[in-house]
């Protein structure tokens, strides 16, 4: 009996292992190439898989204005790869490339890879059911602007470290007017940082430099608890914020990595994604100002109460070692990814 028990696992095991296979080897996408070879002119090539019965193989058209320069009708074959050039009357982006089985769709995945002349490049991924995929608008100055512009307030606002500094340096700073020099010194630091990495001129490895952003926080809340007004920290703020303005810049920078740029519009995407970032930081400060603003009201007019900024400065170390045990706990969290990443 176990040796029986014994062949029937083995027969499940191997039958499970060969559908396991099966499923495997299917999962190999239709690969399609568009190259756009002079203007309006475009080279289609695409890979069937070896899954794919020869007599089903797809058909690849352009639609959208655009009509078969190559001879043959069925396009140029080459064993399981085919080729067809197009003519296009105006610009495809927009309009869909359409995948034809002549006999039933075997529910295969189609992987489309799409070169343009300049340089531009998109990558799309089509589940197995859809037998359409449009092509990307090409890049232009007003999508690029909209979309770094908006990753750069988005960026700023969620990251907590970043806001955490700034307002670290607000408090360190004090008045208005070293406030606004204060800040426009992180902002031109970490500028120049942000545009040297993003365009690849210097390369520094993101978890040190998340580590370090961290410290940063720490260094400044010991400042604030502190409390040295003859410090270098409360004498020039500026020199502070601008020296780790240099480290936050490659922070930033690391969100450009991920996300990556526009090959043909690299300079406006660097440009308004700081520009989104600086915006960030503006609506920050002035939201941090104005709940200051509406509360010393409130109290004002509900208690007969002024909480100005010499009322609360008894509130400031208890902050700043709180900023400083968070800022802390991030450090030791980041230093702990060096040995996982």
């Amino acid at each position: 009996m176990k040796r029986v028990a014994l062949v029937l696992a083995l027969g499940l095991f191997t039958g499970a292992g060969f559908a396991t296979s099966a499923r495997a080897h299917e999962s190999r996408p239709l690969y399609i190439e568009v190259t756009e070879k002079a203007p309006l002119v475009f080279a289609v090539r695409w890979k069937i898989p070896p899954t794919v019965d020869v007599r089903n193989a797809p058909e690849v058209t352009m639609a959208g204005g655009c009509v078969s320069a190559t001879e043959n009708a069925g396009g140029v074959r080459r064993g399981s790869v085919r080729y067809r050039t197009y003519r296009c009357e105006t610009d495809p982006a927009g309009t869909a490339l359409q995948i034809r089985y002549p006999l039933f769709n075997p529910s295969v995945s189609a992987l489309v890879r799409i070169s343009r002349r300049s340089g531009e490049k998109h990558s799309l991924l089509a589940s197995p059911e859809k037998v359409e995929v449009v092509i990307p608008e090409t890049e232009s100055f007003a999508s690029v602007a909209r979309d770094y512009l908006t990753l750069g307030v988005q960026h700023i606002l969620e990251g907590y470290d970043h806001l955490l500094f700034l307002v670290c340096l607000m408090l360190i700073a004090g008045t208005g007017r070293r406030i606004f020099i204060t800040i426009t010194g992180f902002t031109i630091a970490h500028s120049i940082t942000l545009a040297l990495s993003a365009l690849g001129l210097i390369h520094v490895p993101v978890p040190p430099v998340e580590a370090a952003i961290a410290l940063s926080i720490v260094f400044l809340a010991v400042e604030i608890v502190r409390g040295d007004k003859n410090s270098l920290t409360y004498r020039y703020p500026i020199a502070v914020a601008s020296t780790f303005g240099l480290l936050h810049g490659f922070g930033f920078a690391a969100v450009l990595g991920e996300t990556g740029l526009p090959q043909t519009e690299i300079p406006s995407a660097l440009f308004f994604f700081n520009l989104g970032v600086e915006l960030g930081q503006i609506i920050f400060v002035l939201a941090v100002i104005a709940a200051y603003q509406l509360v010393r009201f409130a109290a004002r007019a509900s208690a007969n109460y002024d909480l100005s900024i010499d009322t609360l400065r008894p509130l400031q170390t208890p902050a700043a070692y709180a900023v400083g045990i968070l800022g802390s706990f991030w450090m030791i969290q980041r230093i702990a990814t060096f040995w996982t990443s």
